[in-house]
Formats: C-alpha cells, sequence, structure tokens
C-alpha cells in the first residue's frame, strides 16, 4: 500500500511511518520537509492528495492539543484545538474520501479519555468530538474506505523528556503498532486505546 503519514517528523508520527514503512510505500508529511501539510490550513490538504494523488491510505498524527484552564480560557488556545485537532481532521476525512483508493483507511488522532484532569475540559470536548465523528462518519464512506481513530494517552518518551516517569505511558513502538493494525486490518468505526480496546 501506498500511505501517507501526516505528522511524521513528531514522537508518534515518526514511530508509525517507521513501522508502516517495513511493508508499504510511505509518504512522509508534516509542516516541515520535502512533503509539506498543515492541519489549519485546507488548502494544504488539497495539495497534499494533488501531490500524492495514488494513496491508498491516510494517518494523521499530526494532531496536538493544549491544556487549558476552563476558568480563564484564552479564545485563541480554544479555538486552535478546535479548528486544528478536530476541524482539521475533519477537513482531512472529507478530502480523502474522495482521493484515496477504492477500500482505503483513515486513521485519526484523538486524545485519552480514561485520565482527566485540571485544564483538560475543552481537550475532553475535542476528543469526544472526534470520537462521535469517527463513529458516525463510518456509516457514510464509500467504496470500502475504512474510517478510525486512536487515542494515544501519554507516551512514555515524552514523559521522559519531560522528566516525568516514563512508566505511567505506552511504548512509542508499541503504539505505533496499534496504528499499524487499524490501517492493515478491517476494523471500521472505531477509535482505540494503545492496548486496542475501544475508548471510552
Amino acid at each position: 500500500m501506498r500511505i501517507i503519514v501526516i505528522g511524521a517528523t513528531g514522537t508518534i508520527g515518526a514511530a508509525v511511518a517507521d513501522e508502516l514503512s517495513a511493508r508499504h510505500d510511505v509518504v512522509r508529511a508534516a509542516r516541515r520537509g520535502d512533503v509539506r501539510v498543515d492541519m489549519d490550513d485546507p488548502a494544504s490538504l488539497d495539495a497534499l492528495f494533488d501531490r500524492v494523488p495514488d494513496a491508498d491510505a491516510v494517518v494523521c498524527c499530526a494532531a496536538s492539543g493544549r491544556l487549558t484552564p476552563l476558568g480563564d480560557p484564552s479564545e485563541a488556545e480554544f479555538l486552535h484545538g478546535l479548528e486544528g485537532k478536530l476541524l482539521g481532521q475533519v477537513r482531512l476525512v472529507r478530502a480523502a474520501l474522495g482521493r484515496l483508493r477504492d477500500r482505503g483507511s483513515i486513521t485519526l488522532t484523538s486524545g485519552s479519555f480514561r485520565v482527566s484532569g485540571p485544564g483538560m475540559a475543552f481537550g475532553a470536548l475535542i476528543n469526544a468530538g472526534l470520537a462521535g465523528f469517527v463513529g458516525a462518519a463510518a456509516l457514510e464512506t464509500p467504496r470500502g474506505i475504512r474510517l478510525n481513530g486512536v487515542s494515544p494517552g501519554w507516551v512514555a518518551e515524552t514523559l521522559e523528556k519531560m522528566g516525568a516517569d516514563g512508566s505511567g505511558g505506552v511504548r512509542v513502538a508499541e503504539l505505533a503498532r496499534v496504528y499499524a493494525d487499524l490501517v492493515e486490518g478491517d476494523a471500521h468505526g472505531l477509535v482505540v486505546e494503545p492496548d486496542g480496546k475501544p475508548a471510552l
């Protein structure tokens, strides 16, 4: 398969691209590099599929979030999550449906559903929106195209870079295999966690 991995310069995206590259032709896309895409810029999504017109699958690992206190959120931070992580991935799906080959695969990135804390209310809203979108949109995908999502939670390597204990997260290589299983398998309409189980 020819697979586009968006966010391929990040911790998760690089691991997903490496995992899939062992068996497939992977096109690595990011805000910087040879193949560029910006989830905040709808025109760049069309340009991406113009450049890679014969893709079988697309994986989005570019979704990043920010902790935003409920009592004092800035409009800019809220809209960043809404535009980039939620609406950006919705736009990606809409663009991919008309450009991927028959029986293709789209895999999005959501966030953790099992852990909550201060500053996570807006993130929870966006994650729930993505999960709801995946389940509902999967009923409408044409030509056998499958739509799924991953809710990664904390990545051990990211925790360690922050000076925290990595044992509270999942190793990125293990997480990459979860993405690969969705791309290469037959699941449809699911948002799963690193253990492969559906997210809450």
